[in-house]
């Protein structure tokens, strides 16, 4: 007797376990996409300071099977956390932290390019011991450079999915694509908005790259938040003044304490006259907090007006030049050709 019951049991066990298995895979598979960034502790003392479809499922190339296991090394910088994040998942962190996912196809496939090839520059150049093994810091919770999927889901809500999807539908056949020079990874850098036309990377940061020498940029000008003015009480000013530049005369008269300014080829303030001393643009723009290194400063009752045209540092892309030109009907290689000049689309294998 128990011999007869033991087949129609296990026959029973497993007519209901295999439906249940049927169900946790796909959630299995869905929390190993979630925990797919692993996590390598940074030394304490670490630098925080860088810059699915039809029935059939298509098989991935050779090609993008091996550039999908490639990883993108990025610190946490309020954390001193090394992340370690397959390309693709980078580039769609990238893309959302820097555009609205309802911009244009070609406008969020240009910047995930321009992502990648800077993050690669980046591997190469970057002095990776002082960030503990990253390539460069990010702020994931500030939605700064880079958001992880668990910081995304919080930000999208129920939108994740949808969103998500977007964005890897548009991105995943590009995760081998980048942009080089000289077939190297270029520097692709990125701001906000420019003032109609892009900046040359040496008066920003200290090297002349030949690709980031400027270029006009008109679209710009239509830009929502293209011009921005900020208002500062006189004592605002001479405390910001006072403590991020030493040997200033702020003795005088407020009204006499900006003089002239000079300006680069692309018209942002190259160096300005502060309380008798000659002062960066790019300097006095990060002691004010200001959007853009294009502005003017005017002596107004009770303090300052400052006005600025643009918004980041305007050097390389500009993501809403990229999006008006997509908006037009450029494609995301020519959006790149035009911000980056001499520079060429080719693998990231090399």
């Amino acid at each position: 007797m128990k011999r007869s019951i033991l087949p129609i049991l296990l026959f029973c066990l497993l007519t209901f376990c295999l439906p249940m298995a049927g169900l946790l895979l796909p959630a299995m598979a869905q929390d190993g996409a979630a925990s797919s960034v692993s996590r390598v502790e940074a030394p304490a003392s670490s630098a925080a300071d860088s810059a699915p479809g039809s029935e059939s499922q298509p098989q991935p190339t050779a090609q993008a099977a091996s550039a999908d296991k490639a990883m993108i090394f990025v610190q946490n910088a309020p954390t001193g956390e090394v992340l370690e994040v397959p390309v693709l998942e980078y580039m769609i962190g990238a893309v959302a932290s820097e555009m609205p996912v309802t911009w244009p196809d070609e406008a969020l496939k240009a910047q995930g390019i321009a992502a990648h090839s800077y993050a690669l520059y980046q591997r190469d150049h970057a002095d990776t011991e002082a960030l503990g093994g990253a390539w460069f810091s990010v702020d994931p919770a500030r939605r700064q450079g880079y958001m992880t999927r668990e910081v995304l889901q919080s930000y999208w809500g129920d939108a994740f999915e949808e969103n998500y999807q977007r964005l890897q539908s548009l991105l995943e056949p590009l995760v081998d694509t980048v942009l080089l020079y000289d077939g190297q990874p270029a520097a692709a850098c990125y701001h906000a908005i420019s003032n109609g036309r892009t900046e040359a990377s040496q008066r920003v940061w200290n090297e002349a790259l030949p690709y980031l020498q400027g270029v006009e940029s008109p679209l710009d000008k239509s830009a929502e938040g293209y011009v921005e003015t900020v208002e500062y009480t006189t004592q605002q000013m001479y405390d910001m003044l006072a403590t991020q530049f030493a040997g200033l005369d702020l003795s005088g008269k407020a009204s006499g304490w900006f003089g002239e300014a000079t300006l680069t080829e692309a018209g942002y303030v190259d160096t300005i006259q502060v309380g008798g001393a000659f002062v960066k643009g790019t300097q006095l723009r990060t002691a004010l907090g200001l959007r853009s290194s294009c502005f003017e400063v005017e002596p107004v009752e009770g303090g300052f007006q400052v006005t600025t045209k643009g918004y980041g540092h305007g050097v390389g892309l500009s993501q809403c030049g990229a999006q008006a030109m997509a908006a037009q009907g450029q494609s995301c290689a020519e959006i790149l050709s035009w911000y980056f000049p001499g520079t060429t689309l080719g693998s990231a294998a090399g």
